[in-house]
């Protein structure tokens, strides 16, 4: 059953914003009362927003609209205790007529202290072209966040005023009031003064208007791409807000070592990787070695009982899988991943360590191909495949993404769990795992930071990397992750 709760408190006093706010609540009131007719001609725009707000609304996640209308984003999520919230007492009414499942609140945007958060997700679709004070509505966004909200907007290009001022008059669009015609960079601003980072940007819709096979190629293919994208309806951002320590109490961290024919770097492992935190855990997982690196993780662990150890054998196959184990079975609150090669040096982890902890990104990458590399660490082709991938996938994630394969990756366990949770979007494709946690981060919109380190050459054993054989698996992930993150 739909709850409506009227925060309103007190009317406006007279002064242009009052006046400015009086015109729109009339305004909104008499366009909830008309028929749909708009969305028969650009039904293609409003569906298009929907899903895009759909990929963002992960299984699990409290979503909060502000500026909902009639309620077709946030009532079509599907997603549990989702909230609708705008200042039209009619639009809400309406709202919780159509969609009984949501629950719809009359508020003005410019005060919402009465609003219980906090949210994982708080969507503005078209509202910040229409509010009195932009910066006032973020800050009062950041009074419902947390440092894993998400504030997901749009808001119209000023390439389109011209348009649809034509089409509302047709009637082919929505009416509305004159707007605010932000650039990108406004909107970033406006978010930096209220308190936000932003993560991402991008940009929707080249063919509002429904019409069969044209809106799909624009609206889905070709906005992507360039020249395009300059041309589309609609730019989306995405961020958080400005990092801060997490907590006065430094937290724990577990460092996977997948290891396979890896027995003469596991003594290193114990002398090398540093305590951080409030305590380090290492987490040996060993698949199907031919040499004895199982007995060697035995004997070690053994022999260092001051050291908090937990050792597996895999049952399946690949570093992915050696991961998911080492995870499933973590006890700290950070999550790192060291290669048992140990050509990323384990003094390094620290820096992990600290660029997390400190909130400087939510997902910490290492890059091995802005320094210099030993003479022997990483062979030619190795190398211009790296780098022709690190263009391909920030191009995919739209975050900049230098080294997909570097195999230090640092991350909460509050995220590794949210996107194990959400993993059957993208199924069980990656034997590296890599791109299973770069891909989960990216589709739940975690901040992702690129750390430099020097990557050293291998001191025993040979790479488990097969050049051409991995080098075709990784296109077909290009293409793979195309579909699921920039297509969809």
């Amino acid at each position: 059953m739909t709850v409506t709760v009227n925060l309103e408190t007190a009317p406006a006093s007279v002064d242009p914003k009052a006046a400015y706010q009086a015109a729109r609540l009339a305004h909104w009131d008499a366009v909830a009362h008309q028929t749909d007719e708009h969305r028969r001609w650009s039904g293609a725009y409003y569906r298009r927003l929907t899903h895009v707000y759909k990929s963002l609304a992960s299984s699990g996640r409290r979503v909060l609209e502000i500026g909902s209308g009639l309620g077709d984003i946030v009532g079509a999520l599907g997603t549990p205790n989702a909230v609708g919230v705008d200042f039209s007492p009619e639009m809400v009414r309406r709202a919780q007529q159509k969609y009984p499942g949501t629950t719809f609140i009359q508020a003005d945007a410019h005060a919402l202290d009465k609003l219980e958060g906090p949210f994982d997700l708080i969507i503005l679709s078209d509202l910040v072209n229409d509010v009195w004070d932009v910066q006032t509505v973020f800050e009062q966004v950041a009074r419902l966040s947390t440092r894993r909200t998400r504030i997901a907007l749009n808001f119209y290009s000023r390439l389109w005023e011209p348009a649809l001022g034509l089409a509302g008059k047709m009637h082919l669009a929505r009416p509305v009031l004159p707007q605010n015609w932000f650039t990108v960079a406004d909107v970033v601003n406006l978010l930096q003064l209220a308190g936000f980072e932003v993560i991402r940007r991008w940009e929707e819709v080249l063919w509002p208007i429904e019409t069969p096979l044209i809106n799909p190629l624009c609206n889905r293919y070709l906005v992507k791409m360039w020249p395009f994208r300059s041309l589309a309806l609609t730019n989306f951002v995405l961020a958080r807000l400005q990092p801060k320590r997490a907590s006065a109490t430094p937290p724990r961290v577990t460092v996977v070592v997948p290891a396979r024919n890896e027995a003469g770097n596991i003594p290193q492992v114990f002398t090398r990787v540093p305590e951080m935190g409030s305590g380090t855990e290492i987490m040996f997982v060993e698949g199907h070695s031919s040499d004895d690196t199982w007995a060697t993780i035995q004997r070690e662990v053994a022999a260092h009982p001051e050291r908090r150890c937990q050792m597996f054998q895999q049952t399946g196959k690949g570093k992915g899988d050696a991961v998911r184990l080492g995870y499933a079975h973590a006890t700290g609150d950070i999550l790192m991943i060291l290669d048992a090669d140990l050509t990323v040096p384990p003094e390094d982890l620290p820096r992990f360590f600290e660029a997390i902890y400190e909130g400087r990104g939510e997902f910490i990458n290492g890059v091995r191909l802005v320094y210099p590399m030993e003479g022997e660490a990483m062979r030619f082709f190795n190398l211009i495949g790296n780098k022709f991938f690190s263009l391909a996938f920030s191009w995919l994630v739209g975050q900049p993404i230098k080294d997909t394969l570097c195999g230090t990756k640092v991350l909460w366990k509050e995220d590794y769990e949210l996107v194990a949770a959400n993993r059957k979007y993208f199924g069980d494709f990656d034997p590296f795992g890599d791109f299973d946690l770069l891909f989960g981060a990216a589709r739940l919109g975690l901040r992702i930071v690129d750390l430099p380190v020097r990557y050293r050459a291998r001191t025993y054993g040979e790479t488990n990397i097969q050049r051409w054989s991995h080098g075709w698996l990784l296109l077909q992930m290009v293409v793979f992750a195309a579909r699921r993150l920039k297509f969809a």
